[in-house]
């Protein structure tokens, strides 16, 4: 009997390293990251959880199902349009390829006809006020709340935001846009009750103190019942009739008005009823990457351009080739999922049912991330067991429904149709463990 100890059989880090299969594997892969897979494969060995002469395929196994990033592309079945956790709004294809373009060497600071600086962001200006004839210019930073703290401290500094009870908002992941406002050294006024606000309590407040007025429209919640609150109209009097800047947030993005989403404003309707500045999130409802949208009137823009904060908040060339691709490719994957043919939903759905023996439901879907808090997206949704969900979610593609009541819910409102074969074999291939 061979009393040999199988550790000594276990191949040494360089020979591995330099197999060829291993190299293969690992190509396009960090060194460090083909090493660490290399070390974690002979410690298996030296437990005895795999052979010595398994340890090439466990790397190679391990390599293979890596990449460089460690994001999994997931496919939204819940029904939810710009859901927060999956990255909010996904990009269109002349997005993407903008990306793509856009990662090596680009003319984002250079004009190739004189061979001179230019200015960053001319194309993506260019193609926001073509979408808004409304603004007079526009300014594009890192995202919403970043073009919210530009505004008020570029106008207000450390004087008073003038703002309404009722528009407090809490953002994602806890931070409030009060906090967010007050952390650069502006107070905030509060006027009004949280139901109930009157232009005379915008009034009582307005004074030499006054930085800027502000409106925000509470995107993540609604309040009902007996109350009111001030028109911009009526916002842009008082402004003029004290000399301060008036600043809006739309919050969700929507370029002009949609006729689905009747309470939620548009950048155009908010220029429209004079706002200076409109800020809003550009991978909302405007369908695009994160970024924050600034639109208004020449001079305040210019003002926040040229303030030293705008430098910290500048937009990627990333963002804005995704952001210009966004306005110029046509309908987005936001505004096709929300516009969706509730016939065609059921079609697919039935389909999908019928094809892994389950039923369909009436079930609607909803906007999501902070936008039209409350309006139901009308459609279907194909019934499975509860605990198909974990199957799903760490399949291959993963998917991610919605468990509601005890059941599994795929609502194909956010699958491409494209991928409808690809759902189906995911969803019967994660069935097989739980029937």
């Amino acid at each position: 009997m061979s009393t040999e100890d199988p550790r000594r059989r276990i191949p040494r880090t360089d020979r591995v390293l330099a197999d060829p299969v291993v190299r293969r594997a690992g190509s396009g892969l960090a060194e460090a990251e083909v090493h660490g897979a290399v070390v974690a494969a002979q410690a298996r060995a030296r437990t005895g959880e795999i052979a010595p002469e398994d340890v090439v395929t466990a790397v190679v196994d391990e390599l293979s199902g890596r990449g460089a990033s460690s994001l999994t592309p997931v496919l939204n079945a819940t029904g939810v349009v710009v859901h927060t956790n999956l990255g909010r709004a996904p990009l269109s294809d002349a997005a993407r390829q903008a990306l793509q373009d856009a990662s090596g060497y680009v003319d984002v600071e250079l004009d190739l006809t004189t061979g001179q600086r230019s200015k960053r962001g001319v194309a993506a200006r260019e193609a926001l006020l073509a979408a808004c004839p409304a603004a007079e210019d526009a300014l594009v930073v890192n995202n919403g709340a970043g073009a919210l703290v530009l505004a008020t401290t570029a106008l207000a500094g450390t004087r008073e935001v003038v703002i309404s009870r009722g528009e407090f908002v809490e953002i994602g992941a806890g931070f409030r846009l009060s906090d967010l406002m007050e952390s650069t050294g502006a107070r905030l006024r509060e006027v009004g009750t949280t139901n109930r606000t009157h232009p005379s309590d915008y009034r009582d407040a307005l004074g030499p103190d006054t930085g800027c007025l502000l409106k925000v429209h509470p995107s993540n919640f609604r309040v009902d019942g007996f109350t009111s609150a001030v028109p911009l109209a009526e916002l842009r009097a008082l402004a003029d009739e004290f000399a301060v800047p008036l600043v809006v947030d739309v919050g969700s993005g929507l370029l002009t008005p949609d006729p689905l989403l009747p309470h939620e404003p548009s950048l155009a309707e908010a220029l429209a009823a004079g706002a200076d500045v409109v800020i809003a999130s550009g991978d909302k409802l405007f369908g695009g990457p994160q970024a924050g949208l600034l639109l208004g009137r020449a001079e305040t823009i210019q003002r926040l351009a040229r303030f030293p904060l705008a430098r910290a908040v500048r937009a990627d060339k990333l963002t804005l080739a995704a952001l210009e691709a966004t306005l110029r490719g046509g309908a987005t994957p936001v505004e096709r999922a929300l516009h969706a043919d509730p016939d065609r939903l059921r079609e697919r759905s039935e389909a999908l049912a019928a094809a892994v023996g389950t039923q369909v439901v009436a079930h609607d879907g909803r906007v999501g991330g902070g936008g039209a808090p409350g309006v139901p997206l009308h459609g279907w949704a194909v019934c499975l067991p509860e605990g198909a969900a974990r199957a799903l979610r760490l399949g291959t593609p993963a998917v991610l429904p919605r468990v509601h009541d005890g059941a599994c819910l795929l609502d194909l409102r956010c699958v491409p149709e494209s991928r409808d074969a690809e759902l189906t074999r995911a969803v019967t291939a994660a069935l097989e463990g739980v029937r």
